[in-house]
């Protein structure tokens, strides 16, 4: 047992897409999927509040 254990920050989980996924355990894809799933959720909200916004501006300056 070592002092610095539990003095190293956790693993940050982090995908890159196209890597090498055969040495992954089922678990870790899981993990994976899940990441992507909560990015992509991100990502649409988002473009919803872009969105608004630019329709917002579209009507104001087509009055």
């Amino acid at each position: 047992m070592t002092f610095f254990d539990d003095d190293r920050p956790a693993k940050k989980l982090a995908h890159e897409i196209g890597s090498d996924l055969s040495m992954l355990s089922v678990g870790d894809l899981d993990a994976r999927i899940d990441l992507l799933k909560e990015e992509i959720a991100r990502l649409e909200s988002d473009k919803q509040k872009k969105q608004a916004g630019r329709m917002a501006a579209d009507s104001f300056f087509k009055k």
